[in-house]
């Protein structure tokens, strides 16, 4: 309450309450903001939000580069690859299409899918492992 001109009147105080422990965004909100922000739809991920943000803002960076109309996908693959095995280790793969089916086996944490403009990209990390000269054991039917 609070006196006006002699009289009382109610006030209103809207309180907004947050959780002590969350003085920012979690970084799932900051993510869905930044792909928000590009233009870009993730579909799905298996990948820290750092690497996934990296993704992103690598593919957007390219696209907008792209002197034609139409970017060059086969490069963009390649550059995402590339940036990926020099900044998080080889073994990374990326598929970028219009329309592509895939079923593929990643690495823990090492998975994103997403869409950008009307171009759908897929990258993962698989695990290497040095063939032996040992034949490998026969397949079971």
């Amino acid at each position: 309450m609070e006196k006006t001109g002699g009289e009382w009147k109610e006030k209103q105080v809207i309180k907004y309450h947050s959780p002590p422990d969350l003085k920012s965004p979690p970084e799932e909100l900051k993510l869905a903001a930044i792909a928000v922000s590009l233009n870009i739809r993730l579909r799905s991920a298996d990948m820290p939000f750092a690497m996934q943000e990296h993704a992103l803002r690598l593919t957007r960076s390219f696209i907008d580069s792209s002197s034609s109309r139409r970017p060059n996908l086969t490069q963009l693959a390649r550059s995402i690859k590339k940036e990926f095995d020099r900044c998080y280790g080889l073994a990374w793969h990326c598929v970028a299409g219009k329309s592509f089916g895939s079923f593929v086996t990643h690495s823990p944490g090492g998975f994103v899918y997403f869409s950008v403009d009307s171009y759908s990209l897929l990258l993962f990390k698989t695990e290497v492992h040095l063939i032996s000269d040992d034949p490998p054991p026969p397949c079971r039917r």
